[in-house]
């Protein structure tokens, strides 16, 4: 009985005849699923902060990433899209191995309010292309993306302007912290060589955050930012600090608290008689004993301001050798405000 050949085995047979008669490949096995590769995990080195920490991060330069972008584009005139690739915990070595000998990186310190600047300073790299790229905006080039080498080294000019464009990258860090906690960032120096830094020892534990830059569809660009552990435990726990104390603010009764605070708030109040208008030219000819006629007597009630708002009548008058008003009533359309709030 002959066999009755399937579809596939069809096709392979007229595959193998196509390629010069070669043995067609047995149609019985089942092809072996392909292995998941997962990442290791170094038992002897854990993981220092969890994945709700990490993904507080994710929030924070994803805020980031929106507030340099709009900076980016409105200051230099370049049309860009910056969005966070990654942000994973990392040992040092890894960030520095992972940059040229050439390459400047920007060191930035941290300043929290009621804390002060801490030791640990921030790094961020910057890919030369868009450095220079960014320069020649500046400088009035063209809407095209410049492209250099890696490890590109930086002329005196150029490096006073990167120093310039850096401050904006900083200064936005500040910004991308600001739902979680005021702190601030401010340019410490510049290294022209990533492995003479050692602010931060080879197996400390870091944070790399990688950002992808699209310069409009042209060029593709990196920025990296290293955030030494040191410096995130602290901001952790600085951030943390402030949502216990706000956690337990918003369960008292701070009724009386707010309204001692309102009843010693400062305000302005003033009186006024009348009003009238003059001329620039009468004005420019009033001498020392002229007299302003203001159309109403003086024992008038006069209307008492309160952070320019009419809130009362009052009566002239003198009190230890000052001049004072006696308030006689509300005025009505206060009393209307009132009730409207009540």
């Amino acid at each position: 009985m002959a066999d009755i050949l399937s579809q596939s085995q069809i096709d392979d047979l007229l595959r193998s005849m196509q390629q010069g008669g070669q043995e067609p490949q047995d149609t019985g096995k089942k092809a072996e699923p392909e292995e998941q590769k997962y990442s290791k995990y170094d038992f002897y080195s854990p993981k220092k902060f969890t994945k709700d920490k990490l993904k507080v991060l994710t929030s924070i330069f994803e805020n980031y990433a929106r507030i340099i972008t709009s900076q980016v584009n409105g200051i230099f005139r370049v049309m860009s899209d910056i969005t966070v690739i990654e942000v994973q915990e990392r040992r040092y070595y890894e960030f520095v191995n992972s940059l040229h000998e050439n390459d400047a990186v920007t060191l930035a310190d941290a300043f929290v309010d009621e804390g002060g600047k801490n030791l640990v300073p921030l790094m961020l790299y910057v890919t030369p292309s868009l450095v220079i790229t960014l320069i020649d905006h500046m400088l009035g080039g063209g809407d095209e993306a410049v492209q250099v080498k890696d490890g590109y080294r930086y002329s005196d000019v150029e490096t006073a302007l990167y120093r310039r464009i850096m401050g904006y990258f900083i200064q936005a860090l500040g910004d991308g912290f600001a739902n979680y906690l005021k702190i601030s960032f401010k340019l410490q120096r510049v290294e022209d060589n990533p492995s003479m830094i050692q602010d931060v020892g080879l197996d400390e534990t870091v944070v790399a955050i990688l950002l992808n830059v699209d310069l409009a569809g042209v060029a593709s660009e990196k920025v990296r930012i290293c955030i030494p552990g040191t410096l995130l435990e602290y901001i952790f726990h600085q951030i943390d600090s402030r949502k216990h104390v706000a956690r337990g603010y918003s369960y008292e009764d701070n009724r009386e608290t707010i309204l001692d605070n309102i009843r010693h708030s400062s305000l302005t109040v003033t009186g006024q008689l009348g009003m009238v208008r003059l001329d620039l030219q009468d004005i420019y000819h009033l001498k020392v004993g002229d007299i302003i006629d203001m159309n109403k007597p003086k024992d008038q009630d006069v209307t008492v301001y309160v952070e320019e708002q009419p809130w009362f009548k009052g009566r002239l008058g003198i009190y230890k050798k000052n001049m004072a008003v006696r308030i006689r009533s509300l005025r009505e359309d206060a009393k209307e405000a009132l009730d409207i709030q009540e």
